[in-house]
């Protein structure tokens, strides 16, 4: 989750592109609305730096859209020096390196697009058996209807790295591993070879967000979680936050930020969150406490977590029993909506920006204040309460 090393070559398009060395800087903002206005286009840049540029207007259909191509950028009307009126999130200037994306349905995509709004520049890291079938999606235009931000612009990402965040260097990854097919084709993707490419490529970054977990055993009750499945758990999803920041934190500029995802499960009891996945949780907030003492001491860097309420992502659904954790959600907490992954991407470009300049070492709970509750409301016993409702008719 690069050994050879994946070619760079810049494919052109019919039209006139700007290139990675001449690339026109950001200013969009990050606005809170969906309205899509106007014309606009963005570049495309993976591990092979491929320029894609496309005209897009609220009128248009999909379809039209794939058929279209003008080297149009949507730009605000102020120019990246001017101070913005109002209380902007403004990532202009900034770079974040995202791990952890590998479709366009989960918190991680969620919180690329809300930072690639305000004006950051986007690297991802991606796991590697997921590498070419997100790359070929990310240039084929199957993601551009959920590229699309705020003002009618698609999100660029400049940069995507092979990476699997489980194996520290390449010292660390087994023989089996190495020659695994899914593998194959792909080098320098561990977390120190990927943090070293970064610098390589761009010196520093300013932004760096975990959107890593995996526990093999998820399924099961934590008495029938196996050692391995414990510890394969407590590896991929909290450990991998730690390495990530041993290893970035020395490119990352004075006064940046890092975020990781955690959950409810942490310190409430979630039947059916199994496999060590909840003790994974506690020990990624346990972490953070003590990486924002050792990362603002020695670097400046802020180090927060958000807990996430339930999102019917693709890796949600591997659990079995999403469905049911946002229905309990709708039913039992303060605010009876479901919630969306733009409003935790919303909260990560907040954290990230220098209107939290502040805040570190903090769990930030964006789940419809359902981590508050005590009980249950929608229990039986409860029926004879007079318990207000929200109108969702």
């Amino acid at each position: 989750m690069a050994g050879t090393t994946i070619p760079r070559a810049q494919i052109a398009t019919p039209k006139p592109c700007i290139s990675a060395a001449r690339r026109i800087p950001s200013s969009s903002i990050l606005c809170f609305g969906n309205d899509i206005k106007g014309i606009s286009c963005a570049k495309l840049q993976s591990s092979s730096f491929i320029s894609s540029t496309k005209s897009f207007s609220k009128s248009f259909d999909l379809n039209l859209l794939k058929c279209e191509r003008n080297v149009i950028k949507a730009m605000s009307g102020a120019s990246d020096n001017q101070p913005l009126p109002g209380l902007p999130v403004d990532l202009r200037g900034k770079r974040a390196f995202i791990a952890g994306i590998a479709d366009d349905n989960g918190y991680g995509w969620a919180i690329a697009k809300s930072l690639a709004a305000a004006g950051a520049e986007i690297l991802v890291g991606t796991w590697v058996p997921a590498l070419n079938i997100f790359e070929n999606s990310l240039r084929r235009g199957k993601f551009d209807e959920s590229r699309v931000l705020p003002d009618g612009s698609l999100m660029e990402i400049t940069k995507v790295y092979p990476l699997d965040a489980v194996y520290d260097s390449p010292e660390d990854v087994p023989e089996d591993v190495k020659t695994n097919k899914r593998y194959m084709g792909s080098s320098n993707w561990t977390v120190k070879e990927v943090a070293e490419l970064v610098k390589q490529d761009f010196g520093t970054i300013d932004i760096l967000v975990h959107s890593l977990a995996n526990g093999p055993e998820v399924i099961k009750p934590l008495l029938e979680t196996s050692r391995y499945g414990y510890l394969a758990a407590i590896s991929a999803s909290s450990y991998s936050f730690v390495s990530l920041l041993k290893h970035f934190v020395p490119i990352m500029n004075p006064d940046g930020s890092t975020i990781s995802l955690t959950y409810i499960a942490s310190e409430r009891i979630i039947p059916g969150y199994g496999g060590g996945m909840s003790s994974a949780k506690a020990a990624l907030e346990s972490d953070t406490q003590v990486l924002t003492f050792e990362a603002g001491r020695k670097h400046k860097i802020r180090v927060n977590t958000i807990s996430a309420g339930p999102l019917r992502s693709r890796a949600a659904k591997a659990i079995g029993f999403i469905d049911m954790m946002i229905d309990y959600s709708l039913e039992n907490a303060p605010l009876q909506k479901e919630l969306t992954a733009e409003e935790v991407g919303n909260a990560a470009a907040f954290l990230a920006s220098p209107l939290a300049s502040a805040i570190t070492g903090a769990v930030v709970y964006v789940d419809n204040g359902l981590n508050a509750m005590g009980v249950g409301v929608d229990s039986p016993v409860f029926r004879d309460l007079d318990i207000p409702k929200a109108d969702r008719s």
